[in-house]
């Protein structure tokens, strides 16, 4: 089998890397080792491999409505003990402990809106043709291989992972290294909840073996959640192979405030849509691109309401800002920073590393952004608000238009005509109006340009690895 060298290539908009060593996961708050987990010998990767692929022609036989059965109860087991899967979170990636939770709930609510409406999404499409009987029938691939990122080790899996199972498909999760122990957790909790052994088996392996399992032809698809060179590399391997591929990559999403914007609403939205999840979100508001009328109002707002931030250990219920989740990524955020600065930015709030335990950073306001500089054109992966000015509604526009990504955006106004012909023009896969970007499972989600292609969540989620079949019957 073919391989393909992923070597120095971040996995994760979070920048996740391969190893040869046991996986570790570290408290970020501490620096303290939690566990260790072996790599999958070979041997045990190829069991797991021939397990989904006889499983799987076994399950397509299996009703609809097992599936959605075996989903209500994940979502069950997730509601019931969200805050033990939130705890985990917390402690393998520094994610305050509400948020985490909160996380869980939402992966149960995935689970139960494709029990609930997998079936029609499912059924049988008639198509009126001088046929007796002609239609189109949606039907599963194989086993799918997903490739995940730490940042939110739950959501991301089940967003992906609901919609796969519901349409019949079998799971290979190769996960984030220092999320190792909510792998485990998520392949326990579907085991309780009914699905079989081979419907999601984790995958803990090196970087030569990612590639043989994408090339395997056991394997009829890929989706990825991470950088784009990974995201580049795994879609050229998929295409060698002739195999479908959702990306969802990196963002800078932009954040506009009109000059006729409900300030304190657009402040308060804002500073939770960059800050929440310790700032380490692919969807978080990075470009907060103000029209020159209230430049000074809201920049003197956000700041507030950052400064109020309680930054501290994530376990506790007082806490908003945790640790980033190693103090690799928290050296990246400080050394954009600092060349930001460099660029002309000025630092009005943060703008360094916390002196305690742990891989903490201030939360951060950067004003005087410029295109062409560190904090426009580049994704800062933490805590990290960029200010830029703008001239009027198109000249922002265009501003937020003025980049590689092409994930979500924000419009902050009270004319909703003119914030929903400004939405229109965003080049995005979501955009909102007086809300921050986020994922909802009743709407595609995904994005463009560089930020990926494909869409997960919704009808469009679940049909992205099923085979549209046409079926015709004469007479």
């Amino acid at each position: 089998m073919q391989s393909v060298s992923l070597a120095h290539i971040p996995i994760s908009s979070a920048t996740d890397f391969f190893v040869l060593m046991p996986l570790t996961s570290t408290n970020p708050a501490t620096g303290a080792v939690l566990n260790e987990y072996p790599l999958h010998t070979p041997d045990e990767v190829e069991q797991r491999l021939s397990r989904a692929a006889t499983g799987f022609a076994a399950n397509r036989a299996r009703a609809v409505s097992g599936r959605a059965q075996r989903l209500r109860r994940a979502a069950d087991r997730l509601e019931q003990d969200a805050e033990r899967y939130g705890a985990l979170m917390t402690e393998e990636m520094g994610k305050p402990l509400a948020q985490a939770t909160a996380e869980a709930e939402k992966c149960a609510w995935v689970c139960r809106y494709y029990a609930d409406h997998g079936a029609d999404f499912l059924a049988d499409e008639p198509v009126d043709t001088e046929a007796a009987t002609s239609y189109v029938a949606y039907e599963p691939l194989g086993p799918i291989l997903a490739v995940m990122p730490w940042n939110y080790p739950f959501w991301q899996l089940f967003r992906f992972g609901a919609p796969a199972l519901m349409a019949g498909n079998a799971i290979l999760l190769k996960h984030a290294p220092n999320v190792s122990g909510c792998a485990a957790a998520i392949e326990a909790l579907l085991r309780d909840a009914g699905f079989v052994d081979h419907e999601l088996q984790v995958l803990r392996v090196a970087e030569d073996t990612v590639g043989d399992v994408l090339a395997d032809r056991r394997v009829r698809g890929a989706t990825l959640t991470g950088s784009v060179a990974a995201g580049q590399a795994v879609a050229q391997q998929a295409a060698a192979h002739a195999k479908p591929t959702v990306l969802e990559l990196g963002g800078s999403d932009p954040f506009i405030v009109c000059a006729d914007a409900a300030l304190d609403r657009a402040a308060e939205v804002g500073c939770t849509a960059r800050m929440q999840n310790n700032g380490q979100s692919c969807i978080a508001a990075k470009r907060f691109i103000v029209e020159r009328p209230v430049l000074q109002p809201f920049t003197e707002r956000l700041i507030d309401a950052v400064e109020a931030l309680t930054v501290g250990d994530p376990a506790d219920s007082q806490t908003d800002i945790g640790p980033l989740a190693r103090a690799d990524l928290r050296a990246e955020v400080h050394d954009q920073v600092e060349r930001a600065i460099g660029d002309g930015a000025v630092a009005l709030a943060g703008g360094h590393t916390l002196e305690r335990d742990g891989f903490f950073y201030a939360p951060t306001v950067l004003s005087e952004v410029t295109p062409g500089t560190v904090a426009f054109n580049e994704e800062i992966f933490g805590p990290v608000a960029s200010i830029v000015a703008a001239d009027d509604p198109e000249h922002a526009v265009a501003l937020a238009n003025d980049t590689r990504f092409g994930l979500g955006g924000s419009i902050f106004t009270e004319d909703l005509e003119k914030g929903e012909r400004m939405a229109r023009a965003l080049d995005v896969g979501c955009a909102f109006v007086n809300e921050m970007t986020k994922s909802d499972p009743r709407l595609p989600f995904g994005g463009i340009k560089d930020s990926g292609y494909g869409r997960e969540l919704s009808h469009h989620g679940l049909h992205e690895f099923v085979n549209a079949k046409t079926v015709w019957v004469n007479a």
